[in-house]
């Protein structure tokens, strides 16, 4: 039974344009004023916190967001504690030696013609090496003594006893990033590749990469967003499915798709997207649009869309995204689709407000939502991933001050950190395509979608990084919503977890620790791909695959490992599943598709799908 909810947590007149409700100082009565008080022969010295913020600001600016206290600090830390670890010392030039005795035995045997194993074997994914051509002479040399560096240099950053563990984490990134600097297939002359096109195009090839190259540094100098494709317009060819928004506050717009059957199933559906990007990666071309997927499956599918921050927005709280986006979007729902729980879906950033939001009305006993989807979102930030080696207080001090100066985290900045988790993929292979090569790669939905990003406040993405990158309040039992402690224990509706194998964002197994804080049934899925191609899975997808199982409320607790040894692998989409699911959990019975909007509760379409937020550059 849905208990009742008072007429302050609902709005009045929920389609006007809703200011956000910040927290205000009130102003002290007037008092008479004091005597006062004889002159001082001191005065407080100035504060130049303002001077030195500033100077921060400047230097991440030209760093991309980078503390240099923190690299160098790091980098501290491991030199001294492994000039005071003769063994590991001793243990890295034994290592050394191996390494240059099997690169000499497999150069000399190569070179006399033999049939010769190489030594060394570049890492899973790592297809800078994929091309036959690296297996011929000299080429097979150059190709296994930068393996064998690799190797070496994985060795010499392991944690030396007594090192930060994150210190030494953050050693062996950065140790892996200068390497990849300097692998010879970014080296033009080094990379037979490149050596055989240019050969074959008669140079041709360069002169496109060098055309390329140009074009790219005019758009850079001249601060130009990249060109979006034509094949991929939003509103045509992407976030395309029917649909009207029907409540815009200044936060959010929030779309009510149009039904797809003639009868649908009674719990309608809220999708609750990340801010960091447009919503419409749950929406691309018409046949991997999960919206599309769901209507056609005789869903009512609502999606909040955000409103793209600018310097002006600065001080918009974490917490506004859930009063504004999330609660003010499930309260628009109820009066759309009356007397029917919601199933609620969260991606990323979106899925880890979701769960905040959800606890917080179980906390109070508010019963409004029928189950809980989370789709590669984070609940316990103690095992992020890469992503953490950039969070400690000097780091975050470092990007607080780089945002107190513009107002907001630029999407340029954010791009080029989660670039630094896939250098190889995201930069070296795209220039030595670009520019070596001389190709561009095609457009796709996903990549033109990737090229349209959006900001973040100050306020909020400094409260979200404090609280919940660096302390972890929300598992820790120390996350406050209206004054007091919420917990996900309180959950108690079906949950609906998915992870991607190789997520450099949510990793999968940070998402799978929702178990450890939970009571609930929850399903858990682990689906190739990674944190944007993994969800974007439709059916018929090639090479799709994933691995499915419920924990139950009185189930003992099984690790991620052990979890995943003991689940079989099932060919293909994890879409049908989730429908399979949220039908197993919805009323058997179906009814008419509800009216689009509530005109008697001032809920009327303002615009057609995609709305005017989505536009926002």
């Amino acid at each position: 039974m849905r208990h009742p909810i008072s007429p302050a947590e609902r709005p009045s007149d929920v389609n006007r344009l809703v200011p956000l409700s910040l927290p205000l100082v009130p102003t002290p009565p007037r008092e008479r004023a004091p005597a006062p008080l004889p002159r001082q022969t001191t005065t407080e010295p100035p504060s130049f916190e303002t001077l030195d913020r500033l100077a921060r600001a400047i230097t991440a600016r030209l760093t991309h967001g980078v503390s240099p206290h923190a690299q160098f600090a790091a980098w501290s830390d491991w030199i001294s504690h492994l000039s005071r670890a003769p063994g590991r010392q001793l243990e890295l030039a034994l290592a050394a030696w191996r390494a240059a005795a099997r690169l000499s035995s497999f150069a000399g045997r190569s070179a006399l013609g033999q049939t010769v194993e190489p030594p060394f074997a570049p890492l899973e994914h790592d297809e800078r090496f994929a091309d036959p051509a690296w297996n011929v002479p000299p080429f097979n040399f150059l190709q296994q003594t930068f393996l064998a560096q690799e190797e070496w240099w994985r060795a010499a950053t392991r944690e030396v006893r007594g090192m930060t563990p994150k210190n030494a984490a953050r050693v062996a990134f950065m140790a892996r990033q200068m390497l990849d600097v300097m692998s010879p297939s970014n080296i033009p002359w080094l990379n037979p590749v490149i050596i055989e096109r240019t050969f074959k195009e008669a140079g041709g090839n360069l002169a496109r990469g060098t055309s390329n190259f140009l074009e790219d540094a005019l758009r850079l100098l001249a601060a130009e967003s990249m060109p979006t494709s034509s094949e991929f317009r939003v509103g045509k060819e992407i976030a395309a499915t029917p649909g009207d928004v029907v409540y815009r506050n200044e936060l959010m717009e929030l779309i009510q798709y149009r039904p797809a059957t003639s009868e649908v199933i009674a719990e309608p559906i809220l999708i609750v997207p990340a801010w960091i990007m447009k919503y419409y990666v749950l929406d691309l071309s018409r046949h991997n649009s999960l919206v599309r997927h769901l209507t056609e499956h005789g869903f009512t599918v609502f999606m909040i869309s955000w409103r793209n921050p600018t310097p002006a927005d600065r001080d918009i709280p974490f917490d506004a995204y859930r009063t504004s986006g999330v609660m003010a979007a499930l309260d628009a729902v109820n009066a759309i689709v009356p007397d029917q729980d919601v199933h609620a879906c969260g991606y990323c950033l979106g899925g880890t407000m979701l769960a905040i939001a959800a606890a917080t009305l179980a906390r109070d006993e508010h019963d409004r939502l029928a189950s809980i989807t989370l789709l590669a979102a984070q609940t316990d930030f103690s095992e992020a991933g890469e992503l953490m080696l950039f969070v400690d207080e000097s780091q975050i001090a470092f990007i607080e001050d780089m945002m107190w100066d513009q107002g907001v985290l630029d999407s340029s900045q954010m791009a080029g950190a989660f670039r630094a988790l896939r250098a190889n993929d995201l930069v070296w292979s795209r220039m030595i395509r670009d520019y070596l090569l001389g190709e561009r790669d095609k457009a796709t939905d996903l990549t033109t979608w990737n090229a349209d990003p959006t900001r973040l406040p100050y306020r909020m993405h400094s409260q979200y990084l404090r609280g919940l990158f660096l302390e972890n309040r929300l598992t820790a039992g120390r996350y406050a919503v209206g004054g007091r402690v919420i917990a996900l224990k309180d959950i108690h509706v079906p949950m609906f977890v998915v992870g991607t194998e190789s997520d450099h964002i949510a990793p999968w197994r940070s998402v799978y620790k929702v178990h450890l804080f939970t009571d609930n049934e929850a399903t858990f899925v682990l689906t190739n791909g990674g944190h944007n191609a993994g969800i974007v899975s439709e059916p018929g997808h090639h090479g799709r695959r994933f691995h499915i199982s419920t924990r139950y409320p009185d189930d003992r607790y099984v690790d991620a490992d052990t979890w995943l040894a003991r689940s079989k692998p099932v060919e293909g989409s994890w879409w049908p599943a989730w429908v399979d699911w949220l039908q197993a959990r919805s009323t058997a019975e179906r009814i008419s598709p509800p009216p689009i909007g509530a005109p008697e509760r001032g809920l009327v379409p303002l615009c057609a799908a995609p709305g005017e937020y989505v536009y926002q550059r």
